[in-house]
């Protein structure tokens, strides 16, 4: 039997990269700051896709299925609504992110079609289960409890749920605006370091320091 080939793609968003999958098995996977040297590139993974077509031997035309992360339509959902549940003051905001849907987000297919010059079907998976899937498919467990907790993918900004063999289900989510990725972020952002960028640097200080400001928190 021919072998199945699955490419993985985040992009658009941070930290762009690609994993490719052989018959089930990581057979590569890097990410396109790697290669660019812009930190934290969220372009196309161009360079991070062909390093991993180029580790496997193969082509695009070899791929059964090529996966997005998230689902950008709800994604797009969420923000409209958070937009107009609080008109007008979101109305600057929304002319500096709305124009970067319309032309981008909102037609991740045909960009992704376009970059790789692929025709197959692509699978959209939600943000959450994403996180999901590479937390427990790679691990030794045939059976896990599966804990996932970001800023906000879609909707979910954080998930609960178990894992069996080639299979999970997510059994509750919190969701948009409640997170406490968002709260990490906003200090993160209040201490003067880059969001999706700096977080890491306020975890690596946060030892150091003394909780005097607890109480105002």
């Amino acid at each position: 039997m021919a072998k199945q080939h699955i490419l993985g793609i985040s992009a658009y968003y941070h930290d762009s990269a690609a994993c490719l999958l052989t018959d089930g098995e990581i057979v590569a996977a890097a990410q396109e700051e790697r290669f660019t040297r812009r930190k934290g590139d969220a372009s196309f993974p161009r360079h991070a896709v062909d390093y991993c077509l180029a580790a496997a031997g193969i082509g695009v035309a070899d791929l059964a299925w090529v996966a997005f992360y998230d689902k950008p339509l709800l994604k797009f959902e969420r923000i409209l609504e958070t937009y107009l549940g609080v008109v007008p003051r979101g109305f600057g905001s929304f002319l500096l992110a709305g124009p970067l849907w319309i032309k981008d987000k909102l037609f991740i297919d045909r960009n992704l079609r376009e970059a790789l010059g692929y025709s197959g079907e692509i699978l959209y998976a939600e943000h959450h289960e994403s996180h999901a899937a590479s937390a427990f498919f790679p691990s030794p467990f045939e059976e896990s409890a599966i804990l996932t907790m970001d800023g906000v993918g879609e909707w979910a900004t954080a998930s609960i749920g178990i894992g069996r063999g080639n299979d999970f289900e997510i059994l509750d989510e919190l969701h948009w605006p409640d997170s406490l990725g968002l709260l990490y972020s906003a200090f993160t952002y209040h201490t003067g370091f880059k969001v999706n960028s700096g977080e890491y640097k306020v975890m690596g200080l946060a030892p150091y320091g003394e909780p005097k400001y607890a109480d105002l928190i």
